[in-house]
């Protein structure tokens, strides 16, 4: 029973954070991306023994710089390699909110959080074009090489520009090669935050993350779902 409440009700998500979730608008048209969408892959982007053995997720964690006490989501979540960190790295007084379009995932991670004992982390099933994100909640969002394979990235974006706290960032980290080979081209990446209301915060070649890091705060303003254009991916400027 707690496994299901886990996966399906997110029980106990993010303690006394705004609990009022963003409303999916059926009727709501976003442009479609002018470039491919990855077929969703592995939950796994490597062994997490490989991924230690590089210091990943400290590296990422310390450019993001992750605090106790904060509040963070962990958006493709898969298997749970970032979520078990960053529930360490925010302790008992911060919350993780692991969230995956997969249900197998999420119910094998569900597994993983009930058998560590992970107290501050709870589990939300999102959607393609939808993270379903309380309002007003988190520090930090992560999208760990898996931006690339959002089906609906104007939408998503757009919806979840209001999660963030103020002061709140997104953290993005992927690789530069075409979407369809699983990267996405650093400018590109860019142009399509910028046209949902968010702003280049930082940027790193990072090898020792198999890519790049890139940091987003939201802007003053958000677009109107029918001002948005979508970015050329043929092109290198944000035109």
């Amino acid at each position: 029973m707690r496994l299901a409440a886990l996966v399906l009700l997110a029980s106990g998500l993010l303690g006394a954070c705004d609990q009022t979730l963003a409303p999916t608008d059926g009727a709501v048209e976003f442009p479609q991306p002018d470039r491919p969408v990855s077929d969703l892959g592995s939950n796994q982007f490597s062994t997490e023994v490989q991924r230690d053995s590089r210091g990943e997720a400290q590296t990422v964690m310390k450019l993001a710089e992750i605090e106790p006490g904060m509040t963070v989501a962990d958006i493709g979540a898969g298997e749970g390699y970032y979520t078990v960190r960053l529930a360490e790295a925010v302790g008992t007084d911060g919350r993780v909110l692991a969230q995956d379009i997969d249900r197998d995932a999420l119910s094998r991670l569900a597994r993983r959080v009930e058998r560590e004992r992970l107290d501050n982390v709870s589990i939300r099933l999102g959607q393609a074009g939808d993270p379903r994100l309380p309002e007003n909640s988190f520090d930090r969002i992560f999208m760990v090489h898996m931006y690339h394979e959002i089906a609906d990235p104007y939408a998503f974006m757009w919806r979840m520009w209001p999660a963030l706290r103020a002061g709140g960032q997104v953290v993005v980290v992927d690789i530069d090669r075409p979407t369809d080979a699983h990267g996405i081209d650093p400018l590109l990446l860019s142009c399509e935050f910028e046209r949902v209301g968010y702003e280049l915060v930082e940027f790193k070649d990072a090898p020792e993350l198999s890519g790049y890091y890139a940091q987003f705060k939201a802007a003053a303003n958000r677009p109107q779902p029918g001002e948005i254009r979508p970015c050329r991916s043929d092109r290198a400027d944000k035109g």
